[in-house]
């Protein structure tokens, strides 16, 4: 479902599009950058076991993410206004499901019961992603 969800976010410019780019296909287009991005980072700590799961690598993820929210966030003002409200929403929505696993990171790595229940969370992020970003049309 998440390939799906970002399959609509290609790059449809032709040959030296981009030089000609309106500033709402440039936010478009870093909208679904970002999008895809967060997909990407969203993927890496799904797939992360109690097992496997560091500080660091959610750190450096969750970092990741919060980049591409801001980079959303500043490219909104050029989108339309139905594409605005729907990338605001989906910013707004998800970023909370971030700071979650950023409050749950600094209390859950000491224990291996405290892992497992990082890892849940990570899964329930996925699953906030897919609800949050599918609306988002980035075809």
């Amino acid at each position: 479902m998440l390939a799906l969800a970002l399959g609509a976010c290609g790059d449809d410019s032709s040959e030296g599009g981009a030089a000609t780019q309106t500033p709402e296909e440039k936010a478009q287009a870093t909208v679904c950058a970002a999008r895809d991005d967060i997909g990407t980072q969203v993927d890496e700590l799904t797939s992360l076991t109690a097992a496997t799961v560091t500080k660091d690598a959610v750190t450096q993820s969750v970092d990741a993410i919060e980049k591409d929210l801001s980079d959303m966030s500043s490219a909104q003002e050029d989108l339309s206004s139905d594409r605005r409200s729907e990338a605001e929403a989906a910013n707004q929505a998800f970023a909370s499901s971030v700071e979650g696993i950023r409050s749950e990171l600094l209390t859950s790595l000491s224990a291996s019961d405290a892992k497992a229940a990082l890892v849940t969370a990570l899964e329930q992020l996925k699953t906030s992603y897919e609800t949050a970003f599918e609306p988002l049309d980035c075809g």
